[in-house]
């Protein structure tokens, strides 16, 4: 397995990372598209196994479940995992939910960070990651929280996802400022469907070098080969629930990138998936990819990415495929240089 240096930290991370979204059923939350906790050990065994030494949950993943199951099954291999949650949104619903439940306040991130330790059943996290900017908060007050957590060891690194490029120059600017601890990476959906990351996020972070965990790289699975045009998205699979995401995203330009990708994955012998992952693979501020498989099947056709090399025609023939109307002033830009 490859491993590659997160941002600026120390951290090495394997190429290819597990996602824990589809750990543990709970009511209302991804029905449908979870996989059993049987198999679900099985996926992250199989990665373990594989090299895989990132796994990413979230405290609002199954409700609190997927850290359950993560820290029960990472006992006895602490020492070879890295563990990366999340925190800003409520965990479950209900009247127990309080004002302080969610965002990035002071108050929510120290509680939330001792209720998913205690889930993971570990003494600290290796990268706590917000789950999403809020507006409602100073920059200031997130990050003196987050360097607290690490100063008293509870959390080695911090990360944020979904965030805007102009809130993350931000927080590193603040972060100098203050000499407090800095963001070492973003967690950002980026895929051969879905490029808007690479307006701003992507340059921001190579100018912060701040390391880049891409979720969603086959688009809910959109990259996968298994979706045609004009046909209805096969019984049980993700898009057969997600109807909103195959609408969204199933543009006449998506398509085309997706023959294309069929194409060129053929030349490679590989399935559309793995050259979907590998064209990530070959850019420069990919950290890890996270992987979120239901079934070791699913998994095994991703690992298998890693040995898929694209050329650098190719990657230049899907990147032209699949380019977005990026917009002004990053048209006009991009006609003389890369914004």
């Amino acid at each position: 397995m490859e491993l590659r240096r997160l941002g600026n930290s120390g951290l090495q991370v394997s190429a290819l990372s597990l996602g824990a979204m589809t750990f543990g059923d709970a009511p209302g939350f991804m029905q449908g598209v979870v996989s059993t906790d049987e198999e679900a050990r099985r996926v992250f065994d199989r990665s373990i196994d594989a090299g895989v030494n990132l796994v990413d949950t979230a405290n609002v993943y199954g409700n609190g479940r997927s850290e359950e199951l993560t820290g029960e099954w990472v006992a006895g291999k602490r020492d070879r995992v890295l563990i990366a949650t999340k925190c800003r949104f409520p965990v479950g619903v209900g009247p127990g939910v309080s004002p302080w439940s969610s965002g990035l306040s002071r108050r929510h991130i120290l509680e939330a960070c001792d209720a998913s330790l205690r889930r993971l059943g570990t003494d600290f996290i290796d990268l706590y990651q917000v789950h999403m900017q809020d507006e409602h908060v100073h920059i200031d007050e997130t990050l003196r929280a987050l360097g607290d957590l690490v100063q008293s060891g509870k959390v080695r690194y911090i990360g944020c996802s979904n965030y805007t490029g102009y809130r993350v120059m931000e927080s590193v600017a603040r972060a100098e400022v203050l000499g407090t601890q800095r963001f070492e990476s973003i967690q950002l959906q980026w895929s051969l469907a879905e490029r808007g990351a690479e307006r701003e996020m992507i340059p921001a972070c190579r100018a912060s070098k701040l390391g880049v965990l891409v979720w969603s790289p086959l688009a809910a699975g959109l990259l996968s080969g298994k979706y045609t045009r004009n046909t209805p998205a096969p019984a049980g699979s993700r898009l057969e629930k997600w109807h909103q995401v195959l609408g969204k995203q199933a543009t006449d330009r998506v398509w085309a990138t997706i023959v294309l990708l069929g194409t060129i994955a053929k030349e490679h012998d590989a399935t559309h998936a793995q050259a979907a992952l590998a064209w990530l693979l070959k850019k420069p501020e990919t950290s890890s990819i996270i992987v979120g498989a239901r079934t070791v099947a699913q998994l095994d056709d991703n690992l298998k990415a890693l040995d898929v090399k694209l050329s650098d025609e190719d990657v230049a023939a899907l990147d032209k495929a699949s380019r977005p109307d990026w917009g002004y002033p990053y048209d006009m830009i991009g006609r003389t240089q890369r914004w």
